[in-house]
């Protein structure tokens, strides 16, 4: 019997909810490797991506205090590679120690995941990708003054700098995490969006930007035909009308409905917005294919069918 493949796209809050230090972030992690674990149980076979833009943007911030002629500032996109490694690294501590916990024999790797995306994307014309943490309105403008940076208002959240964020175009590993996958391993991958990098005369070049990891996550799901995408995020289920008194939750929806949500701007450009378009693009490839929406701990009861968003070719809106 073939077993179930499920890419599951890790919110922010399963690695950082608050304290910044190494040891924080590594409990977290291991609260979240309890809850993943439980998907091995079950007989599913996990490729796990998450989000990197507060630990990219403290190593952003670490290379500027630090930069000189003699030990000179890397760019994002080695930054970048920097943070997959430093997460997947906590990771694979952390699933190894809830694995050995209940005598499951799994290997956990990670691949440092390059994207490829297109030069000519927009998106470099216009930055929008929020990294790194949060600023008052005046401290951001400072910033911006010094630094030559652009840094936006992030859904009432406060200020952040914003980056290009290209679509991605293909996974320069997929194949490589498909077959770990297929072996029998926990992968761990596509971390921050992963590395964006440019075909070029001469091979692959990284650039300045920063991949929506929903996005990398959909590509990735569709590449190594995950048959579900999960977006774990810090609710429960996507709403609209969110924060208001008309405030209503989705639980069952088709990609039409959910596109003319879109069109009526019920969703944050750099919060809800980029799960809702990911889920969409996922459902699209296939009438077997659904993407649920979700929180960490809402996320086994929702692949039951008992909680979250789930988007398909063919649902229908459910409002509670």
């Amino acid at each position: 019997m073939k077993r179930q493949k499920m890419v599951i796209a890790l919110g922010g809050n399963a690695i950082q909810s608050g304290d910044p230090t190494a040891e924080a972030q590594q409990l977290a992690l291991e609260i979240t490797a309890r809850q993943l674990v439980d998907f091995i149980e079950k007989g599913i076979d996990i490729i796990i991506s998450h989000g990197n833009g507060p630990q990219v943007g403290n190593i952003l911030l670490q290379q500027r205090a630090a930069d000189s002629v003699k030990n000179p500032a890397m760019p994002l996109d080695t930054c970048g590679a920097m943070s997959q490694g430093m997460i997947g690294y906590w990771m694979q501590n952390a699933m190894d120690k809830v694995l050995k916990e209940r005598s499951i024999e799994k290997n956990v790797v990670t691949i440092v995941t390059r994207v490829v995306v297109d030069k000519n994307d927009p998106a470099f014309l216009h930055p929008t990708k929020p990294i790194g943490p949060f600023y008052s309105e005046a401290e951001a403008k400072k910033i911006m003054e010094e630094t030559n940076t652009f840094f936006k208002e992030d859904a009432g959240r406060g200020w952040r700098r914003v980056v290009p964020s290209p679509m991605p175009v293909s996974i320069k590993e997929h194949s490589v995490i498909n077959t770990l996958v297929e072996a029998g391993n926990i992968v761990i991958s596509v971390g921050g969006g992963g590395i964006p990098v440019i075909e070029t005369a001469d091979g692959l070049l990284g650039i300045e930007a920063v991949i929506d990891k929903d996005f990398a996550s959909q590509k990735l799901a569709e590449l190594v035909g995950a048959d579900v995408l999960i977006v774990l995020t810090a609710v429960d289920n996507v709403y609209i009308d969110f924060n208001k008194p008309t405030q209503r939750k989705l639980a069952d929806v088709s990609v039409g409905v959910l596109e003319s949500y879109i069109g009526s701007g019920q969703f944050s450009e750099g919060s809800m917005l980029p799960k809702v378009e990911a889920a969409i693009n996922f459902a699209r490839t296939s009438p077997n294919h659904k993407t649920i929406i979700t929180s960490l701990d809402q996320a086994l009861l929702a692949l039951d069918g008992k909680a979250g968003t789930h988007v398909s070719l063919h649902g229908a809106p459910v409002l509670t």
